[in-house]
């Protein structure tokens, strides 16, 4: 029978793990998981726009297990008094197709990308970045904050946000973590000044240029995991133009990333070319470097294939009855009962519609 994990269960996990050693064990899935790249059976997402946003399918499997994640992007939510992303997965063997597990990944998604940017930056960013600019600080914010303090030392975050709420936000948030510093600023401008690495991560699903090229230094690295979808960027298209740019994977990122906004011979480096030592990531200090993040489902897959062993661990989540279970594999109909199979009496609504 499947398991069923619930935002409660993830939530369990964490903080068994604690944040730190969870995003570690994340990170280390993600990164394995890139590592045999070939193996796995890959596309782009499959997504239904709206006026309102967007929902997706991402699925992929490695011949031995199968993964998709539903995922919506709704920028427009929270006046609703929903999160902008809500989403969930399932983990199935591909041998009978039986799944194995259903789990909550609003949470883990949050986690995964923060998990996916930090092993990112540590082949792009220069080895001794010890700031980072944080420009949106809604509901991913704490988490790349986290992933970078944690997985590569960053010492002090310089937040921006249009709502100076949700800065105030991060900063109670993480006011407690030792050698972590958050800075509100007044700006974008002044937040990127001086950072050795840029995360944008904004919301707003519109052709945006949270970065201009003048606003960039040398050497630094940019995260940019705001722009996710068609007709949704961060990033000025000069920005693209002086950098070394990687993506995942390549054919969904050309239709959602930042890169959208290039000609379509405009080069970029797959993230598993570099992590596979097949491609460089950093080629010298004064390089500026960009990670046009836009998801992609192996690393859900790898957040599903977590959640599982660490659920087992822990002994935590519950059975989730989603698939019959029958005494005879062909005998459906038994589960309604002999019942089922006797006319009903007719009644008068019946008779008039069968004497229509």
């Amino acid at each position: 029978m499947p398991l069923l994990l619930t935002p409660r269960d993830v939530a369990q996990i964490v903080r068994a793990q604690g944040i730190a050693g969870a995003l570690r064990r994340l990170a280390h899935a993600i990164e394995a998981d890139f590592g045999r790249w070939a193996q796995f059976d890959k596309s782009a997402r499959l997504a239904s726009h709206s006026r309102n946003g967007v929902i997706e399918l991402m699925p992929i499997s490695d011949g031995v297990h199968y993964g998709f994640k539903y995922v919506n992007g709704h920028p427009g939510n929270t006046r609703l008094g929903l999160p902008t992303v809500m989403a969930f997965g399932v983990l199935a063997d591909v041998a009978t197709g039986a799944p194995e597990l259903l789990s909550e990944l609003t949470l883990c998604t949050a986690l995964r990308t923060a998990a996916t940017s930090a092993l990112a930056a540590r082949s792009l960013a220069r080895p001794d970045s010890r700031t980072m600019a944080l420009i949106g600080n809604g509901a991913q914010a704490e988490f790349q904050a986290l992933a970078f303090h944690h997985l590569l030392a960053i010492e002090e975050i310089r937040a921006y946000d249009l709502d100076p709420t949700a800065t105030a936000k991060l900063q109670r948030h993480l006011h407690a973590v030792r050698g972590l510093r958050v800075r509100a600023c007044t700006g974008i401008a002044e937040a990127v000044r001086g950072a050795d690495i840029v995360t944008t991560a904004t919301a707003h699903k519109a052709r945006a240029a949270v970065l201009h090229a003048a606003m960039i230094e040398p050497g630094m690295h940019i995260n940019a995991i705001g722009g996710d979808c068609p007709g949704k960027t961060e990033l000025h298209p000069d920005v693209l133009r002086m950098a070394r740019v990687i993506v995942e994977y390549e054919p969904q990122t050309r239709i959602e990333g930042d890169i959208q906004q290039m000609p379509p011979d405009f080069a970029v480096t797959e993230l598993w070319q570099v992590l596979q030592g097949r491609a460089p990531g950093r080629e010298h200090a004064r390089q500026v470097t960009v990670f046009d993040s836009v998801g992609f489902a192996l690393e859900d897959f790898s957040a599903l294939c977590w959640l599982r062993d660490s659920a087992r661990e822990l002994g935590l989540g519950s059975a989730a009855a989603l698939v019959p279970e029958l005494a005879d594999p062909k005998d459906l109909f038994s589960l309604l009962g002999t019942a089922a199979a006797k006319a009903p009496a007719p009644t008068a609504a019946t008779a008039a519609l069968t004497s229509a």
